[in-house]
């Protein structure tokens, strides 16, 4: 039986050594996700901008939803939201996919050279790909509307890049798991939509009892999306203590998915 090293230096080494057989995976898993449409990778803007604007009617104009310390405008609601909506978007994207990423490719499975760890973040590198497509996206509407965008918005990689660590951890785990036990991949179905609606993407979380708003602190959405809007849109720097903890505890779950998916990968072939 081969023996995977599960040090946080084998996930640097695999990433180094793998970086192109990923960045080919990556490039062939955008490109054939619209092979065949009409707009091809232009749906990559247009499914996000439709949402948009179902979410901004819905809740700015049926549930008159507003943002604490802006004005009125739909305009202003409609980016803050879009904001929010990158952060979940990417966690969810990669989230839905971890259990089927090994399951989905039991023909890698049995190929001892391939290097399964990198699926996710393959996975991951996809969604990042979008979520660049949808910031961008935003940024023109934000100067079409507002002007320039605030200077903290150049702050954005590294307010993300803790919630990169973790959702790449959690890929990871998922992936393993879901070879043993296949009702992960449903259940994480209802758990994506449960933080939709419980992270303060449709609404400011100024506007919860303080006894709810210390429930929704845990939800790891949370900082995230208050931070990117942080610097996006309101022109504030983040909490860098908030950061700095969030970021630690990114780190752990980044290496203890890596090496949960490195222990268990021997008994992939077994199962599938």
């Amino acid at each position: 039986m081969q023996s995977f090293s599960t040090s946080p230096a084998a996930m640097i080494k695999s990433v180094l050594i793998n970086r192109i057989l990923i960045y080919v995976l990556i490039r062939r898993e955008v490109i054939g996700r619209y092979k065949g449409s009409v707009l091809g990778i232009l749906w990559s803007f247009f499914t996000p901008a439709l949402m948009l604007v179902v979410y901004t009617f819905v809740f700015s104009v049926v549930f008159k939803a507003r943002w604490s310390g802006g004005d009125e405008s739909k305009s202003e609601f409609a980016l803050v939201l879009f904001a929010g909506l990158l952060v979940f978007n990417l966690f969810s994207e990669c989230l839905s996919r971890a259990p089927g990423l090994v399951l989905a490719n039991t023909n890698y499975v049995k190929k001892i050279v391939f290097p399964l760890e990198t699926l996710p973040l393959v996975s991951l590198g996809a969604a990042l790909f979008h979520m660049a497509v949808s910031v961008l996206a935003w940024l023109i509407f934000y100067v079409v509307l507002f002007g320039t965008p605030p200077v903290t918005a150049l702050l954005l990689p590294l307010v993300l890049l803790p919630l990169v660590l973790m959702t790449l951890g959690v890929s990871w785990f998922l992936a393993s798991i879901s070879v043993y036990l296949r009702d992960i991949g449903q259940f994480i179905g209802i758990v994506i939509t449960a933080m939709l609606f419980l992270s303060p993407i449709f609404y400011p979380l100024s506007i919860l009892p303080q006894s709810y708003q210390a429930a929704l602190q845990a939800n790891p959405l949370t900082l995230p999306v208050e931070m990117v809007r942080d610097v996006l849109f309101w022109g504030r720097p983040p909490q860098w203590e908030h950061l700095a903890a969030y970021s630690a505890v990114s780190v752990l779950i980044a290496c203890s998915g890596f090496a949960w998916f490195q222990r268990t990968r021997n008994g992939f072939a077994d199962v599938i």
